[in-house]
């Protein structure tokens, strides 16, 4: 039998432990052959260390004293490798008792040992990793849900050190309602059910405070399937679930905000341009004439609030831009002196304007770039004392070898402090004697204005010496290159043309409707989607002027069935309405308008497209 025998040593030893018989197992496990071991000492199986701590025979002396030995270690081969042993030593004996020899059984082991330190060093892997874990409290309940286990990060999270909370009730961490309740009971239950259980709520901490958590719990079987405890997983989402509360709280800001525009927008429309047509009747009294002024500043005031808190909001949602086309630099500077003029002259001020003769041309959008420029004039005007000296210098520089537009604008007012100097740029900064400055605004001019800036590839730097020593807004925008043969739009005036204004507003329509005929315009006004389209069928006009916010037919919708009339292809549509979100010129596009302007209407932008190329040329064909 031992003969046959390959997966196990079977060999005897002697009384003093030679080899006395050797079997093919013992020749594949140990390496030598029969010729070679019989008679020599077993001890040529151990190590150094085992012999000369004398092992070899301790183990023979404890098989002659109890009968058998069994032991496990390290044992050497004949090329001197090591395996890991199984070894069973038994003391065989006559009928007397007298100790005639020893069997002894070896296996080799050490696929086993190594599998066993494998799955050892794999678990000491894993409990360094779970026990340093900081952001997660990963432990372990047993069947009925005590506590057996605890890591860094249950101690961080939930305030407990490990000898205060192992052997207590996983419950302690629910509010006093959620047990009530039975959630804790329900968790482990579903469990067990579906082989895991996830939630979200408020846990409670050590020192009562409550905490947004996200718990995962997962049973745990042993090989004949019963339940041996829960693994469970806690995650703090305070932060998250604060974020995600103010992300609520900012969508509904931004819609308050937009609806709160469309509102203000409105009732200015029909104000402002009832101030244009008062501040041209000839029939205006001379008592009458400074209210109106007063009424016309305050309202342009309130209106540049509004554009503000909507530029505010693009802004913050990523979603302000820009529109490029070639403009005139001296349009720019034009139109933005005109707008900060009236602040500029009850300030007091004398304003100096430096521009070249030469035409400067940037590829950009003319009406942010007043934007930014008018700005920069109005922080001017409001940050120098009354009577004070505004100087506005246009030219051009070669920089990092492009040519740029260079636009400063400096003053000698209040100045701006070194500390203040460096966020001056930021959202609603404004100095420290803010209070004492009329019309300050909400501190939003500078962030906008280098907001428009950068869009255009450009920069917006900012420079005083110090407080009470004046400031100075250096724009730098690449110029347009030449070689492009293109040049700014020409103004080309425009003959009679059929307008049809339509809001369902009718002081808005109304008003619009005067301001255009005193253009010298054939003007029908709506104050329906319905009656606009009978209007439209029956005096074709060359323009439309369309309200959005209608009931019953939007503009949107006026617009694809103007689309869809015979004489409505070459019509050109224009949006007049208080919705001035991107998303909301985008659908104006999408339903076949032209332009899409945003309430409170500027007489310049209607001027603009009445005397657009456009309708030259129509009215040329006709």
């Amino acid at each position: 039998m031992a003969n046959s025998v390959t997966d196990y040593a079977i060999f005897l030893l002697d009384s003093r432990g030679h080899v006395a018989s050797w079997n093919p197992g013992a020749s594949r496990i140990k390496g030598y052959a029969a010729e070679e071991i019989i008679g020599q000492h077993f001890s040529v199986f151990y190590g150094q260390n085992d012999i000369a701590r004398g092992w070899p025979e301790h183990e023979l002396r404890e098989a002659a004293r109890t009968g058998r030995f069994e032991d496990e270690g390290w044992r050497v081969r004949k090329d001197g490798s090591r395996f890991w042993a199984n070894v069973v030593i038994t003391a065989l004996r006559n009928a007397d008792g007298e100790l005639l020899a020893f069997s002894k059984i070896t296996r080799d082991l050490t696929e086993r040992r190594s599998a066993e330190e494998r799955l050892r060093q794999s678990e000491e892997r894993f409990r360094l990793l779970v026990e340093g874990v900081q952001d997660y409290a990963i432990y372990m309940l047993d069947a009925s849900g005590v506590i057996t286990s605890w890591n860094a990060g249950a101690e961080k999270i939930k305030g407990y050190a490990a000898q205060e909370i192992l052997g207590q009730h996983f419950s302690k961490f629910y509010a006093p309602e959620d047990i009530m309740d039975g959630k804790p009971d329900a968790e482990l239950a579903l469990a067990r059910v579906h082989g895991h259980a996830e939630d979200e709520g408020y846990r409670l901490r050590k020192n009562g405070t409550r905490f947004w958590a996200r718990v995962v719990v997962t049973p745990l079987y042993d090989e004949q399937g019963g339940l041996r405890g829960y693994a469970k997983v806690t995650q703090d989402l305070t932060q998250h679930k604060h974020a995600e509360s103010l992300e609520t709280v900012s969508k509904s800001i931004n819609e308050f905000i937009a609806v709160l525009a469309h509102e203000l927008r409105n009732p200015l429309a029909p104000i402002r341009s009832a101030i244009e047509i008062l501040k041209d009747d000839p029939a205006l009294g001379f008592d009458a004439a400074p209210i109106v002024n007063i009424i016309d500043r305050q309202s342009g005031q309130l209106m540049r609030i509004v554009d503000d808190i909507i530029d505010v909001s693009r802004i913050t949602r990523g979603t302000f831009s820009i529109i490029k086309q070639p403009t005139n630099v001296r349009d720019i500077v034009t139109r933005s002196v005109e707008a900060a003029r009236p602040g500029i002259d009850t300030a007091g001020h004398e304003l100096t304007l430096d521009m070249p003769d030469a035409p400067l041309t940037v590829v950009g959008d003319e009406v942010r770039l007043t934007q930014a420029l008018t700005n920069l004039l109005n922080n001017a005007t409001r940050y120098t004392e009354y009577g004070g000296k505004i100087r506005l210098r246009v030219t051009s520089e070669h920089r990092d070898g492009i040519e740029q537009l260079v636009i400063a604008v400096a003053d000698n007012g209040r100045g701006i402090a070194r500390d203040l100097l460096r966020v001056v740029f930021g959202m609603f900064v404004q100095g420290e004697d803010k209070r004492t400055i009329t019309g300050a605004g909400l501190g939003v001019g500078l962030a906008l204005a280098k907001s428009i800036v950068e869009l255009h590839e450009g920069t917006l730097e900012a420079y005083s010496a110090g407080p009470g020593k004046g400031s100075e807004f250096t724009i730098r925008i690449p110029l347009m290159e030449k070689k492009l043969g293109i040049a700014p739009n020409g103004d080309n005036p425009s003959s009679q043309l059929g307008i049809l204004v339509v809001d369902d507003n009718q002081d808005a329509a109304v008003l619009l409707g005067a301001s255009l005929r005193k253009l010298g315009h054939r003007v029908d006004t709506a104050f329906s989607g319905k009656e606009a389209l009978e209007i439209f069928a029956r005096s074709r006009p060359d323009l439309v002027l369309l309200d959005i916010g209608m009931p019953h037919m939007n503009g949107y919708e006026l617009a694809r069935h103007i689309r869809k009339h015979p004489y409505g292809v070459g019509t050109h549509l224009v949006a007049v309405t208080g919705w001035g979100k991107d998303e909301d010129k985008y659908r104006s596009k999408e339903a076949g308008i032209d332009v899409h302007l945003v309430k409170p209407v500027k007489p310049g932008q209607l001027e603009d497209i009445l005397a657009s190329p456009r309708f030259a040329r129509s009215h040329a064909e006709a």
